[in-house]
């Protein structure tokens, strides 16, 4: 059994990132130091009761800092109640989080080619995975992350996708920025030209549910990265029930099962809310 930890974070600092953004950096204790790629946590973003429940955020990068303390990142939309307060923490204030939580993305030293799909927030965990998969002793020799999002305003992190050496294509629904149109064209132009390995996905649902179609198209393994609302993020609730594809009777849950699956066990089209 995986361990889980409760902790008062103390912030490191939170910046905001446009109009409807921000990443927040806190400190932690050594526990978190194991965290791996497309693991989450539940945060609640008040000392008091309101809101009522935890928010689940990815982990969005991971620090290693002096005598064994860590730092966790998360990147965060402003959309509700729980978001504007955690818009309002400064350097010192203390944030409640319990994790790390679910279980990340497989990566396996094999893999030579991989592409990275992210729409939206959905690139919160995909710094993390990148920078993994750019460490690695015997990494792939080729990675690419195909970012995209409705407009320039919601490319997120370019800047320190291309630290880790990754090579990046960026497409806007607007034109924005990048290639005029949806992530998932040039995604697959790609996959005509090279086949990857592995195709590993974070975004909207309907986004998902593309990427999965075009793996199962060229036989491409695919992982996916599920946003879904989670009340607890221990499998309590039963809340984050998403389906699965051979049953219609079936559901696995996003806070145990996942947030990461292989895309060809899910039913995209039909299971599980975006958020």
């Amino acid at each position: 059994m995986k361990s889980i930890f409760q902790e008062k974070a103390k912030v490191l600092n939170n910046t905001r990132i446009g109009l409807s953004y921000g990443r927040i950096a806190l400190l932690c204790s050594r526990n978190y130091l194991a965290a791996k790629p497309g693991q989450f946590v539940m945060v609640h973003p008040d000392n008091g009761t309101d809101p009522l429940l935890r928010r689940p955020f990815s982990i969005h990068r991971l620090i290693t800092l002096k005598h064994d303390a860590a730092c966790i990142e998360i990147l965060y939309k402003i959309v509700g109640k729980g978001t504007r307060q955690m818009v309002k923490l400064s350097p010192g204030d203390r944030i409640d989080i319990l994790g790390p939580l679910g279980n990340g993305f497989a990566i396996s030293d094999r893999l030579q080619r991989v592409y990275i799909a992210g729409g939206g927030i959905g690139a919160a965990p995909l710094l993390f995975l990148a920078s993994a998969l750019r460490s690695m002793k015997n990494g792939p020799v080729e990675c690419t992350l195909f970012l995209g999002g409705r407009s320039k305003s919601d490319l997120l992190c370019m800047n320190e996708f291309v630290d880790t050496g990754i090579k990046l294509h960026v497409s806007t629904d607007d034109g924005t920025a990048g290639e005029k149109g949806f992530l998932t064209n040039p995604l697959e132009a790609a996959i005509q030209e090279n086949c990857p390995d592995m195709i590993y996905a974070c975004g909207p649902m309907g986004m998902l549910a593309c990427v999965a179609g075009i793996a199962e198209k060229y036989e491409t393994s695919c992982q996916v990265s599920i946003e879904t609302v989670m009340a607890c993020g221990m499998g309590a609730c039963l809340g984050c029930a998403v389906k699965e594809k051979t049953s219609d009777a079936q559901y696995l849950h996003a806070c145990l099962d996942g947030p990461v699956f292989d895309a060809c066990c899910l039913s995209l089209q039909s299971g599980g809310r975006e958020l």
